[in-house]
């Protein structure tokens, strides 16, 4: 299966009518693998077959149409996977029951997932893969759903991109932008993308998307991010990236090359892009050839841009091109084309010479004529019409041929104008058509050289990314981490990347997580202590790290990372229709599922979104699940929870993976004073009063929920506190008051025994009830 590692998709794994995935397969039957590659409008389909151990692949093609239009529909997709014969789950499960487990295992949220899952179970349908002999309504049995990602690739699902904030879409403040939609808010990319051309914002949205275990990359990336961060390379840098700018769109302005559409604006486009090139290799050329970009960009800008920049200088007449708004050649560079423009030059005066013998034969009655050229219809007489000329037929003048009426003047051919067409012929067509010859060649020989101008593009976007985050480590003081292969993460007083920005004062805190101890993270601290902040930390840094970038930190040392999974964000999912507790628990099953001993897994929280108990447990479980595994299996986990009872009652096994941790906290007279800083421990309370009565909640209820809060833990009895009830014990109260004050003791007729058991011990009674 290694051979499957470089293909990016997702898989299916079926076979025989009751065989079971956990079953051995016998030598007669065949489990086969398939994976769907939908890419720039096209489907194949990819598999193994263990019975002959090949692989085989399989292109659309013209007999496989209707697999390359399923693979477009997108809810036929998802009713064919509803549909699927899935012996792994009941029979009797809801269409809603077997969406919520789908869920766990493939994002609907993904929809080129979605329609080409659509078209690999169509293809399984269509072939009758596994059940050749048997009834058409047996079903291909679908024993298992597979994920993978392109080989080196780090695996981030898009509820991590969306918790760490790698990216964050705004709508734009502008009117005149809302056609566009969307900018980019407070974001790592956001604050990373200092790039000056299109295509290195372009690929460096590519990187983030795709973050990279290869060593070999990302320690290309890191050596020129390490000369440019060096204050006595400024002055390089910001020499290429003034040439930058002018780097434009070559594949764009190659195809209007190659379809002959080329506008002015491209020509100086591609002659900046060009002589902006070849200023970046001779300055690359003066930087140590012993980094493998500045030597690829030395090697791989040939010559070939030069010639290029100078035969566009040669040939093209910007200027001119500019006011005529058509292409235009430079004198010396075709004769022909010369001698037809000094011609156009000095036809003025000619055709003056011409008017005036012209006149000479001419009707005594027209006081004047000139004769102008035309393109496209040439030489012609141009006279004014005089005040008899009314009707049509008053237009004729002997030996003038009548072509046509302009703003009171009349336009005729004579015989001069003849001659002058037949001598001189249409200048003006002539030279645009000869001009038009000139640049179908210079693209030719600019297209030749394509290959050459696409080597610029690759090279300067990456060049554009990799200053760009440069810039950014200089101006926000990131460090170079060290990239190793071992499964440890070391980090020294890390920052948060967004949070720092936005606060005056930003506490740093480090991380170790070993191959045998640590590995697992639980931290406890009260709500707003910073848990969650410290999660982001470790993950953007990480994050960073897998893409190239310096990081925020005093010293780093980033491990293997094969996937990051977080379980910290309960994203609402239209599209499945999930409740936040069951999304919580498809974002928890991918991790547990998903990760290896190589991943960063980030939880915040689980378990609060139902009952307290039955979340202590899912969490409790999951993280046995963890600490019984072989260390070696065992991902980097952080932890941050508020169920103290974790430790309290003992429900986890006792571990050197585990370790323990808490954000400090101190508390001035009634004041819970927040320190920010990571320390070893557990925290014995979360000091929800003292962060409610911070968020303003009204003191009275604060109170009554301690009060409340301690019978609970003690085990005595909660009284119901009711308004209504309190104020009417007040008023009988005093009303019994009252009546026995007015008692007159020294009257003889007073009976007390009664009043004490007709009026007083009936009204406590009473009393006794309401309380």
């Amino acid at each position: 299966m290694a051979s499957l590692e470089s293909l990016g998709g997702g898989g299916l794994v079926f076979g025989p009518p009751g065989m079971n995935e956990d079953e051995e397969e016998e030598e007669d039957q065949s489990v086969v693998l398939l994976s769907v590659l939908a890419q720039q409008g096209q489907v194949g389909l990819c598999f193994y077959d263990s019975k002959d151990s090949s692989l085989h692949y399989m292109m659309d093609t013209p007999d496989n149409y209707e697999l390359h239009l399923l693979a477009r529909g997108l809810e036929l997709g998802k009713q064919r996977l509803l549909s699927a014969h899935l012996p792994f789950l009941p029979a009797s499960l809801s269409e809603r029951e077997k969406m919520s487990y789908l869920s766990s295992c493939m994002s609907f949220d993904s929809p080129l997932m979605l329609r080409a899952v659509g078209a690999l179970l169509k293809c399984l349908d269509r072939r009758r893969v596994g059940v050749e002999l048997e009834d058409s309504s047996v079903g291909v049995p679908i024993l298992q759903f597979h994920a993978y990602t392109l080989k080196s690739v780090v695996c981030i699902d898009r509820d991590t991109y969306s918790v760490l904030q790698i990216f964050k879409s705004e709508l734009h403040p502008s009117v005149y932008k809302l056609h566009s939609g969307e900018k980019e808010g407070l974001s790592l990319y956001g604050i990373l993308n200092r790039c000056r051309c299109k295509f290195g914002s372009k690929l460096l949205r590519q990187w983030f998307m795709r973050p990279t275990q290869d060593l070999a990359v990302l320690h290309r990336r890191q050596e020129v991010i390490r000369f440019f961060t060096s204050p006595r390379n400024s002055d390089a840098l910001s020499t290429l990236q003034a040439s930058l700018r002018n780097i434009t769109n070559i594949p764009t302005l190659l195809r209007r090359m190659s379809l002959s559409h080329t506008k002015v604006t491209d020509w100086q486009s591609l002659y900046k892009t060009v002589y902006n090139a070849v200023c970046i290799r001779d300055t690359v050329r003066h930087l140590p050839q012993s980094i493998q970009l500045f030597r690829d960009i030395s090697e791989g800008f040939s010559d070939d841009l030069h010639h290029v920049a100078s035969l566009i200088s040669r040939v093209v007449d910007f200027e001119t091109s500019i006011a005529e708004k058509r292409f235009s050649i430079k004198p010396n560079v075709d004769p022909a084309i010369d001698e037809k423009k000094r011609k156009m030059m000095g036809l003025s005066d000619f055709l003056t010479d011409v008017a005036r013998r012209e006149l000479e034969h001419l009707d005594a009655r027209i006081p004047s004529c000139c004769v102008i050229y035309i393109p496209l219809i040439g030489f012609l007489l141009s006279v004014p019409r005089l005040p008899s000329m009314v009707e049509k037929e008053d237009f004729y003048i002997e030996g003038l041929d009548f072509m046509f009426l302009s703003e009171d003047r009349l336009h005729y051919r004579s015989q001069r104008t003849k001659e002058l067409d037949d001598l001189l012929g249409d200048l003006h067509c002539d030279i645009r058509d000869m001009e038009t010859a000139v640049m179908t060649q210079l693209q030719n020989t600019i297209l030749e050289k394509s290959i050459s101008l696409y080597k610029v593009l690759d090279l300067t976007a990456e060049l554009d990314c990799l200053m760009a985050m440069s810039r950014a480590s200089q101006e926000y003081s990131y460090t170079s981490p060290k990239m190793a292969s071992h499964r440890t993460i070391t980090v020294t007083q890390g920052r948060h990347p967004l949070l720092e920005l936005c606060s005056p004062m930003f506490v740093a805190n480090a991380f170790q997580s070993s191959e045998l101890q640590g590995r697992v993270k639980m931290i406890t601290g009260p709500n707003s202590s910073g848990k969650s902040i410290y999660l982001k930390q470790v993950g953007l840094i990480v994050f960073m790290a897998l893409i190239g970038s310096d990081v925020p930190a005093k010293e780093a040392e980033i491990g293997l990372v094969d996937g990051i999974f977080t379980r910290m964000q309960s994203r609402e999912s239209v599209s499945v229709g999930l409740s936040t507790f069951m999304i919580d628990l498809n974002q928890m099953a991918q991790a547990l599922n998903s990760s290896t001993g190589n991943s960063l897994v980030l939880i915040d929280e689980f378990g609060k979104g139902t009952n307290s108990v039955d979340g202590l447990s899912l969490l409790a479980a999951s993280v046995s699940h963890w600490l019984r595994k072989a260390p070696g299996d065992v991902p980097h986990v952080l932890l941050a929870t508020n169920f103290h009872s974790l430790l309290q009652l003992g429900l986890l096994p006792s571990s050197g993976l585990l370790s323990l941790l808490t954000l400090e906290t101190a508390v001035d007279g009634d004041e819970l004073v927040f320190l920010y800083q990571l320390k070893e421990g557990i925290c014995q309370s979360s000091y929800a009063a003292n962060i409610a009565t911070l968020a303003g909640l009204p003191t009275s209820i604060v109170q009554r929920g301690v009060e409340v809060s301690d019978l609970y833990r003690t085990g005595r009895p909660i009284k119901r506190i009711d308004k209504a009830s309190s104020d009417e014990q007040a008023n009988r109260c005093r009303s019994v008051v009252e009546r026995f004050l007015n008692l007159d003791l020294e009257d003889k007729d007073l009976d007390l025994q009664h009043f004490m058991k007709e009026e007083l011990l009936p009204s406590a009674g009473e009393l006794l009830n309401l309380s």
